[in-house]
């Protein structure tokens, strides 16, 4: 219960931090915040939560991670849908309180998306729905490939929050002008329940394909890293 419960508020604490730079932060662009300012946001929750948290539950705050983590061998089957419900919850509740103080402003209004992912027409830069969905596919999957590299037993695993809130980043500086970057469909679903209307029909894209580039990723580093062991184990055998 005590993984359920960390993944919840890690999950919440991601989403509020990240959709709240979005939405409270969007009417003052004298200030610099921008594309930027929510991508921090994003690398920084996770990489604080990470530290918090991830002793925990392992800091997943994401199903694209809990699957993809499952997919490359980390993570027990039986875990997904609760690990999966508690995200989703954070991610909603998170959405309430967002909306309790966004609306607390006097022109507040969801017409400007509160701050959920789409495409086409709901898309910050206009791309299509094809290029959304390309764009979330492999974001996610290089970021299961960094995750399951640094936490890899041989990796330097106390500085992987450090790498894998870069990562989160670098994917939002790329994605936010594309899909207004989700690769995580907590975040996606956690907003898009607040404003309705075309956010929910355009859900399906921000699980689907983060879903798939999780598990491409997570499988992607598994081909590497058993192509490395096999390299290892040919040099250890070789006679001298």
């Amino acid at each position: 219960m005590n993984n359920y419960l960390a993944e919840f508020i890690g999950t919440f604490v991601l989403v509020l931090c990240v959709c709240g730079t979005a939405v409270m932060n969007a009417a003052y662009p004298e200030l610099g915040v921008g594309f930027l300012g929510v991508a921090l946001a994003a690398g920084l929750a996770v990489l604080v939560m990470a530290y918090a948290v991830g002793h925990i539950s392992g800091g997943h705050f994401n199903p694209a991670v809990t699957i993809g983590l499952w997919a490359g061998g980390r993570f027990s089957a039986k875990e997904i849908t609760p690990y999966i419900i508690s995200q989703v919850i954070g991610a909603t509740v998170a959405g309430g309180v967002l909306y309790l103080i966004a609306s607390g402003q006097t022109d507040f209004n969801l017409a400007g998306g509160f701050a959920s992912t789409g495409y086409g027409e709901h898309s910050p830069g206009g791309y299509s729905m094809a290029a959304a969905f390309i764009c979330e596919l492999v974001f996610t999957a290089i970021f299961l490939f960094v995750i399951m590299s640094v936490t890899d037993k041989k990796a330097a695993t106390q500085f992987a929050p450090l790498a894998i809130g870069l990562c989160l980043v670098i994917i939002h500086l790329a994605a936010i002008p594309v899909s207004n970057a989700s690769v995580n469909p907590a975040r996606s679903t956690g907003v898009a329940l607040y404003a309705g209307d075309w956010a929910l029909a355009e859900l399906w894209l921000f699980w689907l394909a983060p879903i798939f580039g999780g598990v491409i990723g997570a499988l992607a580093y598994r081909v590497v890293n058993s192509t490395q062991n096999i390299e290892e184990m040919a040099e250890t055998n070789i006679p001298t």
